[in-house]
């Protein structure tokens, strides 16, 4: 296999797991950090079998839990590249909840886990290009092009947003929410 590019079926990975109930939150469903330790674990597998080497995840664009996963269920992580730049790798991560006694499946969650390779040394290492080899993967990489261009906008308003923030001129805003500004503090401006 090429160490320049790889093609995204090369590093698809899928993890099993039996959801146990040690697993379960108070309220019996599967608590929320299991599955973020399950998608963590998928997305190295993957990362790591594309760059031939360690990874660290450095963010996750957007958890959403969409469907309680129950005691008993086996779930599957569902993993493959979206995306690479020079060291770095955007995994995307499809959750899926089997219940085994019905055969029933649910979708629970899909993020967005990006890692970088390391060498050796702890530094950053360039990882292999990417193959796309069906129109699927295609707008996947597409599409990951576009969260990065969206969150780099989102970064820029709000980093010019907090500079650039004032209080007074927006406090209008709080007139529909749900608090309540301590009457101590004082503002030129009321609501």
């Amino acid at each position: 296999m090429s160490q320049e590019f790889k093609p995204v079926s090369y590093s698809v990975t899928t993890i099993t797991e039996l959801m146990i109930p040690s697993y379960a939150n108070f309220g019996g469903k599967i608590h929320g950090g299991i599955l973020l330790s399950l998608m963590d674990k998928v997305a190295y597998a993957c990362a790591a079998k594309h760059s031939n080497s360690y990874c660290v995840t450095v963010s996750i664009d957007t958890v959403d839990f969409l469907q309680p996963v129950e005691v008993g269920d086996l779930v599957s992580l569902h993993a493959s590249i979206n995306y690479v730049g020079k060291t770095s790798l955007v995994i995307g991560i499809k959750v899926v909840a089997e219940n085994v006694k019905t055969g029933a499946s649910k979708h629970t969650n899909t993020s967005y886990f990006t890692m970088v390779a390391k060498d050796e040394a702890n530094n950053l290492k360039t990882v292999p290009g990417l193959i796309l080899e069906t129109r699927e993967d295609v707008r996947r990489y597409l599409e990951a092009i576009k969260r990065k261009e969206l969150k780099k906008e989102y970064k820029e308003q709000l980093d010019n947003r907090k500079t650039n923030l004032s209080i007074e001129a927006e406090l209008h805003k709080l007139k529909t929410e749900r608090c309540i500004i301590d009457k101590n503090l004082n503002f030129r401006s009321n609501i």
